[in-house]
């Protein structure tokens, strides 16, 4: 948590109630104001605040920018933190909410981690598809960027210009993002610049390929990339529609220059369970991805950053944490979560209910808090940057930390799919655990009204009474929060597809080849150097069947659930048999039983193994079935007789015998 120097809170006209002492020991800060009209009458104190050293958390988000000038303004050598308490906690039905104004500066205290960019450069060069109105677009567009219109059909009375290129064609693929799209066209034919009359195109011809920075789309058709407005630099709009044109216009033309793009999602190769050895296991993040940023390469997957949107859909399902948010990492999620509780319940709260939101969700909150009775009292609001990253292991936190309710509050463009899916699951633990399943929802108001309409209710009892430290992946923190829930030392059923389980082995059909064991990505099954032996783990189990799919016996298959007794923590055995000795030397090897079988269905049924020793060499350890072949007759390994040493008295005795 960051130091904080000065903290100014504001009454906002004496609009809201906000208390000095405990907004003091939420953040620990040195000095406490309280104005009624900080940004405006009482302007001056703001500006003398920010002009000291240290970190100024100004309590107003509506005015931030405000602050922010005016810091520069003053040359302020600390930071300046602002965030929201009014249409957050101030304004509400419920009176006073200093509770949860006190958990709300406690959370903006804390020190984000920085998220990681990388620089992308769009230098202009534009492609606008579609007929009449892509050339009227272009022609606005000449001024400010590089323009080529491609057309399906010839324009008519088309007269060439220097403003900007045309083509005919039609486009076969397209891929990439701003700064680095390429297409594929079929029938290009550029317009050939001379000649009179109406402009004339040259020979087509198919599989033209090219790059631009910036498509702009006006053709009236399908979108060329799923989830298009997540597509940056992908611009489209409805040709018939003049204000979503001119909307479309102006869009592409202030995407030129340098751009900071956040690069959302960290991903560990090493502990991806795609695939093994031709083997496909997990498929989660493929599943969900809208924008096509992740494809399969090999035995992993790839992503392209600079197609992700960032909705964090795939580190909400992925098994392993192989693709893990980075925007901020979930780590600092869990913090936020115990921050928020802790805070809430030192300020004299109760048991606080959680509601994630997006963008969208929070215009709504603000909408309501203006116009209608606000957020309850209770309820801490919990901005994300996408609600489809909540996944079941934060919803799991919130409970394990304290909240006793968590709402997820679906945006305008939010994919319901991976939430829907998600709080499945957490539900299916809550039930497992002994939890009431209300306790978790998904929600979708069509207005702030319909919002309080279903947070505004009877308050329900704290689901855990000894709150958990969410530290951790999301597989540690899940099993921990399922095991203070009620849960421990149980079993509990989950729904197919789930990312925990156990691995059912028919001891009968099992050959112990070990073949499951050499696959497994994240050595959830094992072995046994010292006897035949086939071990799991079911704590790090994926379930992603690759072991299933890989078992030549069709041994083995997959339960769903999540066992939190201590035994699947460690390895435990799921079937052995007795090793075979060594006729030669006694020595243990292989599995019994197998070799024994093999022995059984070759002798004397097989013309190798007719008339022979061979069966023998079957039941030998390695070393002595080398030495048995090697001295056995018509041995491969023999070289022939030995010359023998040839010596003096032989020269002599040779001498010796009469010609």
């Amino acid at each position: 948590m960051a130091k904080i120097e000065r903290l100014l809170l504001c009454s906002c006209e004496d609009s809201q109630t906000v208390d000095a002492e405990t907004a003091r020991a939420a953040v620990g800060a040195d000095e406490v104001l309280v104005a009624t009209g900080l940004c405006a009458g009482e302007v001056e104190r703001a500006a003398k605040a920010l002009a000291g050293d240290g970190t100024t958390l100004i309590a107003c988000g509506q005015m931030a920018r405000v602050f922010e000038d005016l810091a520069e303004d003053v040359d302020a050598p600390g930071a300046l933190i602002c965030t929201d308490i009014r249409d957050r906690a101030g304004w509400t039905a419920d009176g006073a909410a200093i509770a949860k104004q006190a958990a709300l500066l406690a959370e903006a205290a804390l020190d984000r981690p920085a998220t990681p960019v990388r620089d992308v450069v769009s230098e202009g060069t534009c492609m606008v598809l579609g007929g009449a109105a892509a050339l009227a677009a272009a022609d606005r567009l000449a001024d400010r960027l590089a323009v080529t219109v491609l057309s399906a059909e010839p324009p008519d009375d088309l007269v060439p210009t220097d403003r900007f290129d045309v083509a005919l064609g039609r486009l076969r693929s397209a891929s990439g993002a701003i700064g680095g799209f390429e297409v594929v066209v079929d029938g290009y034919a550029p317009l050939r610049p001379g000649g009179r009359g109406p402009g004339v195109f040259g020979a087509a011809r198919d599989g033209a390929k090219s790059g631009c920075d910036i498509i702009l789309d006006l053709r009236g058709a399908a979108p060329l990339f799923p989830a298009p407005e997540k597509r940056d630099g992908y611009v489209r709009a409805d040709p018939g529609d003049p204000l979503a044109v001119e909307r479309a216009v102006a869009a592409a033309a202030e995407l030129q220059g340098t751009f900071e793009k956040p690069l959302y999602i960290r991903y560990d190769a090493g502990i991806c369970a795609h695939s093994r050895a031709s083997q496909t296991g997990c498929t989660r993040c493929l599943d969900v991805c809208p924008t096509g940023a992740i494809m399969p390469d090999g035995d992993h997957v790839a992503i392209d950053p600079m197609v992700c949107a960032g909705c964090g859909a795939c580190a909400a399902v992925c098994p392993s944490g192989a693709a893990s948010y980075d925007d901020p990492d979930v780590g600092f999620l869990f913090n936020r979560l115990r921050t928020l509780v802790q805070a809430y319940r030192a300020a004299g709260g109760g048991n606080p209910r959680v509601l994630f939101h997006d963008a969208h969700g929070a215009e709504m909150i603000r909408l309501s808090a203006r116009f209608g009775r606000g957020l309850p009292a209770d309820v801490i609001p919990v901005e994300v940057a996408n609600v489809e990253g909540v996944g079941h292991a934060e919803m799991l936190a919130a409970v394990g930390v304290g909240f006793f309710e968590v709402t997820v509050l679906a945006g305008r463009r939010t994919d319901r799919a991976v939430p829907e899916q998600e709080l499945a699951l957490a539900q299916a633990i809550l039930v497992g655990a002994g939890a009431d399943t209300a306790a978790m929802r998904l929600i979708d108001p069509a207005d702030p009204d319909a919002l309080e309409d279903l947070l505004y209710g009877a308050a329900r009892p704290a689901l855990v009474t000894d709150p958990i430290l969410p530290l951790g992946q999301r597989r540690e923190v899940t099993r921990l929060a399922a095991s203070v829930l009620g849960g421990a030392d149980s079993a509990i059923p989950l729904p197919d597809g789930a990312p925990y389980g156990a691995v059912v082995v028919d001891t009968e059909a099992c050959t112990l080849c070990l073949a499951c064991v050499s696959l497994c990505p994240v050595g959830a099954l094992g072995d046994n150097p010292d006897k035949p032996q086939l071990r799991f783990q079911e704590a790090a189990c994926l379930q992603c069947g690759i072991c299933a799919s890989a078992c030549p016996e069709t041994a083995i298959t997959l339960s769903p659930q999540l066992n939190l007794g201590t035994e699947a923590l460690s390895h435990q055995v799921l079937h052995e048999e007795e090793p075979f000795e060594c006729i030669e030397c006694g020595k243990p090897f292989g599995v019994k039983s197998t070799i024994e079988a093999i022995v059984a269905k070759l002798e004397g049924k097989h013309w190798m193994y007719t008339g022979s020793d061979n069966s023998k060499l079957i039941q030998m350890c390695d070393d002595c079935r080398v030495n048995a072949q090697y001295h056995q007759d018509n041995s491969p390994f023999a070289m022939g007789a030995r010359p023998k040493v040839r010596t003096t008295e032989d020269y002599l005795n040779e001498r010796k015998k009469p010609n």
